[in-house]
């Protein structure tokens, strides 16, 4: 009995000593060191990190980082604009009838462009109406009443009916149809020549104003004493805008006036088919 009891006693100890061995053990080991945080701006007071973690900047999605401006357009110092506000009264001058001609020149050619399309439909209905009729009269009263070949053919109409005592009956047609004929070339030919006037003049114009560009140039130099790039860049630019302004009016003028030239010579070609044609016939019926 004395036995056992001393056995389980034995065995008590023993169990305790081995807890107690575990719990110095745990005890005997350093802790490890907490970080700790601190207000940025406080002096003294630093935060100590555990070596091999690595600090992350706290981020703030309310604050938002402006992006950078885009630099502005700087302005051309020496373009068209810059020329016109900065220009004297001779450089405008230049500028403004250089304008003037161009603005004609497209006026005229719009106005004889639709002018000439029209005359040109007419004559296509001279030869579905005009020719196809049963008699004359019925022939003029299918053209239109502005048909320049309805006023070739009334007048036609007028010398037959009148005729002439000094001058044979074919001869005095002719003439009369003749002189419609010129009455509506000249009409034709009506602005044409200010077209021609402003292909050859423009260039010139426009050289006027380089002359002028480039003595201001001089001019610059001579109250700087230094031919400076600063000082030659404004007036040189000038000159050059000058040039080229006389040369994009002249250009447009030259091949509009050989386009309008070459419209006019196929409607004349018509007409005086025409007048052709109605003479032969107006003779041939008067005998």
């Amino acid at each position: 009995m004395i036995s056992k009891t001393l056995a389980v006693a034995a065995a008590i100890l023993l169990l305790t000593g081995i807890g107690a061995g575990q719990a110095f053990a745990q005890a005997s080991q350093p802790a490890a060191p907490q970080p700790q945080m601190t207000s940025p701006g406080t002096p003294g007071n630093t935060a100590t990190t555990p070596p091999g973690t690595a600090m992350t900047a706290p981020s703030n999605p309310a604050v938002a980082v402006p992006a950078p401006a885009a630099p502005a357009p700087k302005a051309n110092p020496y373009g068209l604009g810059a020329l016109w506000s900065g220009g004297d009264f001779v450089a405008k001058t230049v500028i403004v009838l250089l304008g003037v001609m161009s603005i004609g020149t497209w006026y005229i050619f719009f106005m004889k462009f639709f002018e000439q399309s029209r005359m040109l439909g007419q004559a296509g209905q001279v030869e579905k109406r005009f020719w196809s009729s049963n008699n004359l009269n019925e022939g003029i009263d299918k053209l239109a009443k502005n048909s320049v070949f309805r006023s070739v053919a009334e007048s036609g109409v007028r010398a037959a009916s009148g005729g002439s005592g000094m001058v044979n009956t074919s001869d005095w047609i002719g003439m009369q149809l003749n002189r419609q004929l010129e009455e509506i070339n000249s009409r034709l030919q009506g602005g044409i020549a200010f077209l021609a006037s402003v292909g050859s003049t423009a260039p010139f114009v426009g050289l006027f104003g380089t002359v002028w560009g480039i003595l201001n140039a001089l001019i610059a130099i001579g109250v700087a004493g230094q031919a400076s790039i600063d000082k030659v860049a404004g007036p040189v630019g000038e000159a050059l805008i000058m040039t080229a302004l006389g040369l994009a009016v002249a250009v447009p003028a030259v091949l509009l006036y050989n386009f309008l030239v070459r419209r006019n010579k196929v409607i004349n070609e018509k007409l005086r088919a025409f007048a052709s044609d109605l003479q032969t016939y107006l003779v041939t019926k008067g005998k």
